[in-house]
């Protein structure tokens, strides 16, 4: 089978499309045929990771398919089955293993190409927001790149759940109107305009009750300067490549909480406790409260020219690969 794979950390030329072997299944795991495979920043991380050089690792976290075969303990799933799922040595390849409780059945209004681009920034949106954050209906939220996949799904979620203001900010005016038409109801060029100084602006200097920050470093610092008090502050990623320092005497006076979350730690963990936020958010979706943006389309042999677009910071929403 065709796939990529990564033999050496570098650039998106890392990225190597070649063929191997396919998969083997164990008792309690399922093969998939792939159908759409979703690209997250992630994988980028990965394939810059020195970490692993020479272990010819298959970058991804999610995709979609039919199920191809079923190993000998499972037995909520069937072949020729729609599903979405967490494979187990990654997704950019034609066909993936995947351990049973990481496979979660698509509903059939929900084509491959929503479903896979749902299932990373949807959970991780709904578990920042809702199990993490614990957004109470009437309080505020600011959402950092919230014209990227997370943020687009972060916003819809947020009104769903009933923030009574939700603050976006993004790095180029062009950006603005993807925020926007996700539902945002203020966004702010960061690049242009202090987002501290605005959001106390909006808020009559008491700041937002919840930060979703994935960013980090000086970006987190200075959210911690318009965290309202008994607000939570959630970090999920680095993507400034420094972390961020808090003291105590920011947090325990002012009731405000600062909590760390990753998606990847809860399917190498507790895989069990993503089922539930997975179809929560396949249900949103199935009953028209959830869209997913689709920025651009590539074929698996074009990986790379998906890397590079990714990393110009000009994408939005989700980008996908085909087999």
């Amino acid at each position: 089978m065709k796939a990529i794979t990564i033999k050496k950390a570098g650039g998106p030329e890392a990225l190597n499309f070649q063929d191997i072997r396919m998969p083997e299944i164990t008792a309690n795991e399922i093969l998939i045929k792939v159908k759409t495979i979703s690209v997250n920043f992630a994988d980028v991380v990965a394939r810059r990771n020195k970490k692993n050089d020479s272990k010819n690792i298959i970058p991804g976290l999610d995709c979609s398919g039919v199920v191809e075969d079923v190993g000998s303990n499972v037995a909520s799933l069937v072949v020729g089955q729609r599903v979405v799922a967490f494979p187990t040595d990654g997704s950019y390849a034609e066909y993936v293993s995947v351990n049973q409780n990481l496979v979660y059945p698509i509903p059939d209004s929900i084509d491959f190409d929503i479903a896979t681009a749902a299932l990373t920034v949807g959970v991780t949106a709904f578990n920042t927001i809702v199990k993490v954050a614990k957004l109470n209906s009437g309080e505020s939220i600011l959402i950092h790149a919230a014209a990227g996949g997370i943020g687009t799904t972060a916003i819809q979620i947020a009104k769903n759940k009933g923030a009574s203001r939700i603050i976006g900010t993004v790095g180029s005016d062009s950006k603005k109107q993807i925020a926007k038409n996700a539902g945002a109801d203020k966004i702010i060029n960061y690049r242009e305009e202090s987002f501290v100084d605005e959001v106390l602006k909006i808020t009559d200097n008491k700041g937002v009750d919840v930060i979703l920050d994935t960013i980090a470093g000086k970006n987190f610092e200075d959210g911690m300067n318009c965290l309202a008090d008994f607000g939570r502050m959630v970090i999920f990623g680095h993507i400034s490549g420094s972390p961020g320092n808090v003291t105590t005497d920011q947090l325990h006076s002012s009731c405000r909480s600062v909590i760390g979350y990753s998606t990847i730690a809860y399917r190498n963990n507790r895989p069990l406790e993503l089922k539930k936020s997975a179809n929560k958010v396949l249900k949103l979706i199935e009953e028209k409260s959830l869209d997913m943006v689709i920025s651009k389309k590539y074929n698996l042999s074009q990986a790379n020219e998906a890397h590079e677009f990714i990393e110009s910071r000009q994408s939005t929403g989700k980008i996908l690969l085909k087999p």
